[in-house]
C-alpha cells in the first residue's frame, strides 16, 4: 500500500507544526473556553487531560496509521483498508466536511471581522462587530453582506495556500502561523493575570476542585472536546496521516501533538477566563462568550483594541490553518479518486464550498443544527468508524507494523487491544450522549 508520487512532510517540525496546526483551530481557542465555563471550570479541565491522554492520543495513533497504511484520503482509505461497503462511507464522509467546511469558513469569517474591528478602534472608528453574525432568526440583509465578503475572503486565501500544495503551501504556513499564536497567547496571558481580581478566575479555572461536581455530564463533555481539538473525526487526520513518511513514529508525533494542543486550548483559557472574572461578566455565557463578551473586556481595559486585535488576529490564524485542513480533506479525494489536477480540484472545491456556506448565512437556526449535525455529531461518528477499521477490519500485523508496536507470539500489545476494544466504547458513548442531548433533547445539560 504505497504511492511513491504522494507528497509527504519535509521535516518533523514541518510535520508537527501541522498537525497542531489541524488540530488547534476554533476547537480549542473558542469551543473550549466556552466549554470550561459552561461545565464548571477545573472539574471539566482535569478530566478533559485526562481523556486527551488515554483517549486521545491513541485515537489520533488510529487516524494517523488508518492514512499511511492506505495511502489515501478518507475517501480512499476506508475502501482500500477493506471495511465493508468503505467506498460509499468515504464518500459519505467527503460529503459531511463539504458540508462542515462551509459553515465553519463562515466562522472563521466573522473573526476576521472582529478583528478588523478591533484594529479600527486605533484609528477611531468604532462599530459592531456582532453585527457580521447571523441573527437568530429571520433573514438581516447587512449580516448576509457582511458573511459573504469574509468569506469569499477566507477562502480565497485558502486557495492561496492550497495550490502551492502540502510543503511550500500548507506545512510552510504552519511553520509560520503557529510560533506566532503562541507568542500572541502569552502577550494575552500576561495582561488578562495583571488584571485586579484575575486570580478569582484562574482558581476557578485549574485549581478549584472538587470530586462531587465531576459529574457523568461533565466527563462526557469533556471526552467530547478532546475528540473535537485534536480533529478527530476519521477525515482531517486521515489525510495527514496519509502523508508521512513510514519512518515517522506516529507514537511520539501523537504525544507531542495532544500535548501541544491541550496546552494551546489551556492558554487560551488562561487568556480568556481571568480577564472575565476581573470585570465581573460571566464565563458561562456559551459560544457567544469570544464575539460578545470578549469584546466587552477589551473595551474596558486601556489601550484594549492592542489586545482585542492580537486576540482575534491569532485565533484566524489558528482557525485558518484548520480551515485549510478541511479543505484538503476535499482536494484529496477529487485527486485520489477522479482525473482533476489539484489545480482544477482546488477551484472546485472552493467555488463549491461557497455555495453550501450561503445557506447558515442567514440565520443560528440554520447554522447550530448545521454544526450538531455535520460537526459535532458526524464527527464523533467519523473517529468511532476510523477506529473500528483499524483495530477490526486492517490485519493485526499491519496496525502493529504502523502503530510501531513489536508482533509475535509472546507480544502483547496493550494499545492495540486498548483501540480495539476501549476506545470504540468511548467514543460510542460520546455519539449516544450527542444523540440523547442535542439530537433527541432528552437530557438538558
Amino acid at each position: 500500500m504505497t504511492n511513491n508520487s504522494r507528497e509527504t512532510f519535509t521535516s518533523r517540525f514541518g510535520l508537527l507544526a501541522t498537525m497542531i496546526g489541524v488540530a488547534v483551530g476554533l476547537g480549542n481557542v473558542w469551543r473550549f473556553p466556552y466549554m470550561v465555563g459552561k461545565f464548571g471550570g477545573a472539574p471539566f479541565v482535569l478530566f478533559y487531560i485526562f481523556v486527551v491522554i488515554i483517549i486521545g492520543i491513541p485515537a489520533l495513533m488510529a487516524e494517523w496509521s488508518l492514512g499511511r497504511y492506505t495511502r489515501q484520503g478518507p475517501v480512499g482509505a476506508f475502501q482500500r483498508a477493506g471495511l465493508p461497503y468503505g467506498r460509499y462511507i468515504g464518500w459519505f464522509f467527503f460529503f459531511i466536511i463539504f458540508v462542515a467546511v462551509g459553515y465553519y469558513t463562515n466562522a472563521v469569517g466573522w473573526v476576521l471581522f472582529h478583528a478588523v474591528a478591533e484594529l479600527a478602534k486605533a484609528v477611531g472608528i468604532g462599530f459592531n462587530a456582532s453585527q457580521i453574525l447571523p441573527p437568530d432568526s429571520g433573514f438581516v440583509l447587512r449580516s448576509f453582506i457582511l458573511q459573504l465578503c469574509c468569506t469569499t475572503l477566507v477562502i480565497l486565501a485558502c486557495v492561496f495556500v492550497l495550490l502551492k500544495g502540502l510543503r511550500r503551501g500548507i506545512e510552510k504556513s504552519s511553520k509560520f502561523i503557529m510560533p506566532m499564536l503562541l507568542v500572541v497567547l502569552i502577550i494575552l496571558i500576561i495582561r488578562s493575570l495583571t488584571l485586579p481580581g484575575a486570580w478569582e478566575g484562574v482558581q476557578w479555572y485549574i485549581l478549584k476542585f472538587e470530586w462531587s461536581d465531576l459529574t457523568g455530564e461533565v466527563m462526557i463533555a469533556s471526552l467530547g472536546q478532546a475528540v473535537f481539538s485534536l480533529s478527530l473525526g476519521g477525515t482531517f487526520m486521515v489525510v495527514y496521516g496519509s502523508y508521512m513518511n513510514q519512518k515517522d513514529d506516529l507514537k511520539s508525533n501523537a504525544i507531542f501533538t495532544a500535548f501541544a494542543d491541550v496546552t494551546a486550548g489551556l492558554l487560551a483559557g488562561l487568556a480568556i477566563i481571568p480577564a472575565v472574572f476581573a470585570l465581573g461578566l460571566e464565563p458561562s455565557s456559551g459560544p457567544g462568550l469570544i464575539f460578545f463578551t470578549l469584546p466587552g473586556v477589551f473595551d474596558q481595559i486601556p489601550y484594549g483594541w492592542i489586545f482585542g486585535f492580537l486576540f482575534f488576529a491569532g485565533l484566524f490564524g489558528a482557525a485558518y490553518l484548520s480551515d485549510v485542513s478541511g479543505y484538503e480533506v476535499l482536494v484529496a479525494g477529487l485527486t485520489d479518486n477522479t482525473s482533476l489536477n489539484r489545480k482544477k480540484a482546488v477551484w472546485l472545491i472552493a467555488g463549491s464550498v461557497l455555495f453550501s456556506a450561503i445557506p447558515p448565512m442567514i440565520n443560528m437556526n440554520i447554522f447550530v443544527p448545521w454544526d450538531l449535525i455535520f460537526g459535532s455529531g458526524m464527527q464523533i461518528m467519523g473517529s468511532l468508524i476510523a477506529i473500528i477499521t483499524v483495530g477490526w477490519v486492517i490485519h493485526r500485523a499491519s496496525v502493529l507494523k504502523e502503530l510501531g508496536l513489536v508482533s509475535g507470539p509472546n507480544s502483547i500489545p496493550w494499545l492495540y487491544y486498548w483501540l480495539k476494544f476501549v476506545i470504540p466504547i468511548a467514543i460510542l458513548s460520546v455519539f449516544v450522549w450527542w444523540v440523547l442531548t442535542d439530537v433527541l433533547g432528552i437530557f438538558a445539560l
